[in-house]
């Protein structure tokens, strides 16, 4: 009888780019336009520009097949899997999924495109390799428990890309079990307190995960073997306390995780969201908060779920520890009017006022909102702001903006794109390449993309 790991082997390798449902190639889709703007948003910081070139060839040397998007130049497809990878978890923008608990994109498409780059494949198959290696990776995350000390990016991640370049390389069954097997034990020892520290090499995890769902796929094309079960040892034993086997092929191919994602427009950790939403409520509602009153207030408090809780950090020492930090996202978000990448930058976690403010806010943890995170959706936050004459505002939520029950529009991810593209791109490039990935089904494959792009990168 065929075991949970033939199943999802089975599913990776055999399912039809004919089948995959409208809807899941039409939202597929979505993501990917969007990851490719946090890419390219994220490759004009200075550690992903210095990254490239270091790892890059230099102008007289030959390039590689595979684009270093917002950057101009090209390498090894492995190597940009990294650098891509790396850039599109520096703003914090990247989108990410309940079911699986993690961040999928941002470790599929990197290295899914960088191989189909190589392969010249066809748009409709790029899409379906992005969907498979997303579900697949997606599932094995949703399916384990990882240890509180480790941070999801870099872990089962490595699975999505090996998946979506085994897709690519056209791989069987059996080539896609010994592929999972072995990007299983390829993950890495995680710290979560990096992301709390603003230790920015928590930046490169997902990079290294595409770079090492490449090498996974050269591993088994060499003949290499793995584990009878990696996940079940891996996620069951070493960097997680459980693995449900059969949660992770329930309903597969009918329930679509890759469709059921969140999009982010804060540019910061999703467990500010609550907090952030909350903030925006009292301000659009209340003219006697906003940027010019902040000297009025006595004090923030907000309660929310542990996750959240964690984030307490009053005195963020870079850009990094600000996005994952609750008093200095809704004190920047406050002073600047936006919670956008720019409220994030390292001159705003230098600025006193907003350093004054940060210190006024406080949050706590909600036993009670803890509890409700056993529904994927639900990340509670409470948020009072009391003025020093006494008058106080309040709100609460239930479920962050950008969750499958409270989308956002396609208007409000198209300015996103927009904007983070922006920080490399013209505007009329940015739209070129934008409408070759809502239309890669029709308008050509990723030779076309790949042309579209590196037009971008030259003109910059």
């Amino acid at each position: 009888m065929a075991d949970y790991l033939d199943t999802l082997a089975d599913f990776a390798a055999n399912f039809a780019t004919d089948e995959l449902p409208d809807r899941v190639s039409a939202h597929t889709k979505l993501i990917m336009a969007d990851t490719f703007g946090a890419i390219v948003g994220g490759s004009v910081e200075p550690e992903v520009r210095a990254l490239a070139d270091n790892l890059c060839a230099g102008p007289k040397e030959p390039g590689g097949s595979a684009t270093v998007l917002g950057i101009g130049k090209t390498a090894d497809p492995a190597t940009a899997a990294l650098i891509n990878g790396a850039a599109g978890t520096f703003l914090e923008m990247d989108e990410g999924n309940g079911p699986a608990m993690g961040h999928p994109a941002i470790h599929t498409i990197p290295a899914t495109f960088a191989a189909a780059e190589k392969y010249h494949l066809s748009g409709r198959d790029f899409v379906t390799a992005v969907a498979i290696g997303y579900e697949i990776g997606g599932r094995i995350g949703g399916a384990a428990r990882l240890r509180g000390e480790m941070h999801p990016h870099g872990t089962w991640g490595t699975i999505c890309a090996a998946v979506g370049v085994g897709r690519v390389l056209c791989f069987d069954a059996g080539q896609m079990r010994a592929v999972i097997n072995i990007a299983s034990n390829l993950c890495l020892a995680t710290s979560r307190p990096t992301m709390l520290q603003g230790a920015t090499v928590r930046n490169a995890y997902a990079g290294i995960s595409g770079q090492m769902g490449h090498l996974s796929c050269n591993l088994v094309r060499a003949g290499f073997t793995g584990e009878q079960d990696g996940i079940a040892n891996v996620y069951g034993n070493v960097v997680s306390t459980n693995f449900d086997p059969a949660g992770a092929i329930k309903d597969l191919g009918d329930d679509w995780i890759v469709a059921r994602n969140y999009f982010k427009l804060h540019a910061c950790c999703r467990y500010n969201h609550g907090a952030l939403d909350a903030l925006a409520e009292i301000t659009q509602a209340h003219s006697q908060v906003g940027p010019e009153t902040v000297d009025n207030i006595a004090r923030i408090d907000i309660a929310s779920y542990d996750l959240a809780a964690e984030l307490d950090d009053q005195a963020p020492d870079n850009m990094l520890a600000g996005k994952f930090s609750v008093p200095f996202a809704v004190a920047t978000t406050l002073i600047n009017g936006t919670s956008d990448v720019e409220a994030f930058t390292l001159d705003m976690v230098r600025t006193e006022a907003i350093q004054n403010l940060t210190k006024r806010v406080f949050i706590t943890e909600d036993p009670a909102m803890t509890a409700q995170r056993s529904d994927l959706e639900a990340r509670p936050a409470s948020l009072k702001i009391t003025m020093r004459d006494g008058q106080t505002f309040e709100a609460s939520n239930q479920i962050n903006r950008g969750s499958p029950s409270d989308p956002y529009s396609a208007d409000e991810l198209r300015r996103k794109y927009n904007s983070l593209t922006a920080r490399a791109w013209s505007a009329a490039d940015a739209a070129a390449v934008h409408n070759i990935i809502m239309g890669l089904d029709e308008l050509g494959g990723v030779a076309t993309l790949q042309a579209v792009l590196r037009q971008a990168d030259q003109n910059v």
